[in-house]
C-alpha cells in the first residue's frame, strides 16, 4: 500500500470538499478523487471512503455540492480533511439550490443529485448529475503533489507553452486559463 499510495502520489490533484445536509445540519468532507466524467449529460464523479460518515450522511439526502478549493484555502481542506469535531464553526456557506453547503471562497463548485453509486474497494465511486454551476474565481487552485500542498509556480516553472489541448474534457480554451 505504500508504494501505492507513492506511485499515485505523483498525479497532481486539486483539492475539494464535498458538502451536503444531514438532519438538518451541514455535513461535509475532504476530498481529492474529484473529476468531470461527461459533458452530456453533464456529470461528475468522486470516491469517498466506505467508512465515510460523512458520506454515509450526505448520501441519504440524495445531493451534494463539490467546492473546488482555491489555494489559499489551505486551513480549510484541513479542517474537512479530519474527523469529528463541527467542520463548519468559523467557515462562511450558504446554500445552493440543492440545499447542500457552498463555501465562501471556493475557487469553484458543482451542485449536484447522486445518480449513481459503485462500490469500489475500500471506497465508492459516486457519480453526479450537475445540476447548477458556480462562477469561477480568478484564483490559483490548491493542489495536491506528493503527500503534500503544492503551489502552481513549485510544479511549473517553464512558463506557458501556448498549446491548447482540445481533447481534454474540462479545458476547452487557452483563454480559460488566466
Amino acid at each position: 500500500m505504500t508504494r501505492f499510495r507513492s506511485v499515485l502520489g505523483h498525479f497532481c490533484t486539486g483539492v475539494t470538499v464535498v458538502t451536503g445536509v444531514s438532519s438538518g445540519q451541514p455535513v461535509g468532507f475532504a476530498c481529492q478523487a474529484f473529476a468531470a466524467l461527461s459533458l452530456d449529460p453533464p456529470l461528475v464523479l468522486f470516491c469517498p471512503q466506505r467508512s465515510s460518515r460523512s458520506w454515509a450522511a450526505i448520501a441519504s439526502a440524495g445531493h451534494f455540492c463539490v467546492n473546488v478549493l482555491a489555494e489559499s484555502q489551505r486551513d480549510v481542506s484541513a479542517v474537512f480533511g479530519r474527523a469529528g469535531a463541527d467542520k463548519f464553526s468559523g467557515i462562511s456557506w450558504s446554500l445552493s439550490s440543492t440545499g447542500a453547503p457552498v463555501l465562501d471562497g471556493a475557487l469553484a463548485w458543482v451542485d449536484c443529485t447522486v445518480s449513481t453509486v459503485h462500490d469500489a474497494g475500500d471506497h465508492h465511486v459516486v457519480i453526479g448529475r450537475v445540476v447548477e454551476l458556480g462562477e469561477p474565481k480568478n484564483e490559483a487552485p490548491l493542489l495536491f503533489y506528493r503527500g503534500r500542498y503544492a503551489a502552481m509556480a513549485e510544479l511549473d516553472d517553464r512558463g506557458w507553452p501556448g498549446e491548447v489541448l482540445d481533447n481534454l474534457l474540462t479545458w476547452q480554451r487557452q483563454s480559460e486559463w488566466s
